[in-house]
């Protein structure tokens, strides 16, 4: 029996011609690679492409349809655009009602409503299905109020607002500083506004540029009103704190005998200054205290105040609370306002181009009250503000001088205080899971240690 040996293709290939060889190579690998061509592009069971067709079908609009039977109004909430009028507001909601309109513009309130018209704010009405007017809510500027409408058997008729006051909630929030103070208001839900004041009311304490550190805290207490169920405005800030650098700084809003409303620490003390340093926000010194030679005169004369630059009708503050004991023209000075404060103190703001509204003699007026307006009357070069301190009718330096602080609350006021504010800082200790009189006492610590 022979044994037949079995050669792979791949071992023939030297018997052959050389020739021969390289073309059954060529075939070889031609074979090859159809299969793999093949393999790839075909799929066992696969159906067979289908070319694809954009098909564009115009679907009808099916009408709404209302039911006329049904007496229920139509309720609309829309924002006030800037320069709308309560004819363009009544196309928008779809209001038909000449009786309205002629009730508005009609009578002295409806009138002065429709000047007030406050764009930003919602309007709310209630529509009936034939286009009349149930009741129309608008947002005006005065007071931040409304004015508002409805119709009763009798016809159209005004609504008291004053007799129903949009309610108002006591918030709680907390937040820890990532980048920036508002970035954490805004994780927090917190209103810009409130940010503002917190920068506002700590800045005697926190530098907002520069003291800020990542994992600072602050937990605040706020007012906000609402209107028709949704937040309209924040009224104020009952209670905070900040934790900056590991001091803890505590603030609480009390009201005093006065009616007049400020920010204590824990302890009492007012985070007011007895006085600011300048009457204006914005200015620069152009001419400080002391011997100078007169800009008018050509002289040399001794200058009893600082002059601050700034442009005509930029609003001059009272730097200090006190009565106005002088309101008018005197000599050099042009238009001036004198102010007596405690403790022999007093301030003349000249040179003004006028007077607040109504301001007279013997008017009492807090510290950041407008009494007057830049303006350049009397011996001047130019629109600015010269302002004195006199203590016993005597000038001082304005820019050097040692200024008292703010008369601290007298016993009885403290008791008062204590028992005020307690219900505030209890809300902060039960965002920080302590009590009122460890918040008390820590705060006071940390405060004394910061100083």
């Amino acid at each position: 029996m022979q044994i037949r040996k079995r050669r792979i293709l791949a071992d023939l290939l030297e018997y052959l011609p050389s020739n021969r060889r390289n073309w059954m190579l060529v075939s070889l690998l031609g074979v090859t690679l159809c299969g793999v061509v093949a393999a790839t592009a075909t799929t066992p069971n696969s159906p067979p492409p289908v070319p694809l067709q954009t098909v564009i079908e115009r679907l009808p609009v099916i009408p709404t349809a209302y039911d006329t039977d049904d007496d229920l109004p139509f309720a609309y909430d829309e924002r006030v655009l800037p320069g709308d009028t309560i004819d363009s507001i009544f196309r928008r909601l779809k209001i038909s009602d000449p009786e309205a309109l002629a009730f508005l513009r009609g009578t002295e309130a409806g009138r002065a409503a429709l000047r007030q018209i406050r764009s930003g704010r919602s309007v709310t009405a209630l529509v009936e299905p034939d286009g009349r007017l149930r009741t129309l809510s608008l947002p005006i500027t005065q007071g931040n109020g409304r004015f508002s409408i409805e119709r009763t058997a009798e016809g159209l008729r005004v609504i008291d607002e004053d007799a129903q006051e949009a309610p108002t909630l006591v918030e709680m929030r907390s937040a820890v500083i990532e980048y920036s103070l508002f970035g954490a208001t805004d994780a927090a839900g917190i209103p810009d506004s409130v940010a503002t004041k917190l920068a506002e009311i700590f800045g005697t304490e926190i530098d907002f540029h520069t003291d800020l550190r990542q994992g600072d805290s602050f937990s605040v207490v706020y007012e906000t009103r609402y209107e028709q169920g949704s937040p309209s405005r924040t009224a104020k800030i009952l209670a905070a704190e900040f934790i900056n650098r590991g001091n803890r700084h505590l603030v609480v809003l009390f009201r005093g005998e006065d009616g007049r409303e400020q920010y204590y620490t824990a302890d009492g003390r007012s985070l007011r200054q007895a006085f600011l340093r300048s009457p204006l926000e914005f200015s620069r010194v152009t001419s400080g205290f002391g011997r100078r030679l007169h800009p008018i005169h050509r002289n040399w004369r001794t200058h009893a105040g600082v002059d601050f630059a700034a442009p005509t009708g930029t609003p001059v503050k009272a730097t200090s609370d006190g009565t106005v004991s002088f309101v008018g023209a005197q000599g050099g000075y042009g238009n001036i306002v004198i102010v007596q404060h405690r403790d022999r103190y007093a301030t003349a703001y000249a040179h003004l181009s006028g007077f607040a509204s109504g301001l007279r003699k013997g008017q009492r007026v807090s510290q950041g009250d407008v009494i007057g307006y830049v303006g350049m009357t009397g011996w001047a070069t130019g629109p600015h503000l010269h302002y004195e301190i006199r203590i016993n009718n005597v000038p001082h330096d304005p820019l050097n001088i040692a200024l008292p602080t703010a008369q601290p609350l007298s016993k009885g006021e403290l008791t008062k205080f204590n028992e005020q504010t307690a219900p505030m800082l209890a809300r902060l200790a039960l965002l920080n899971r302590t009590t009122v009189s460890a918040l008390r006492a820590e705060t006071v610590s940390s405060q004394q240690a910061g100083n």
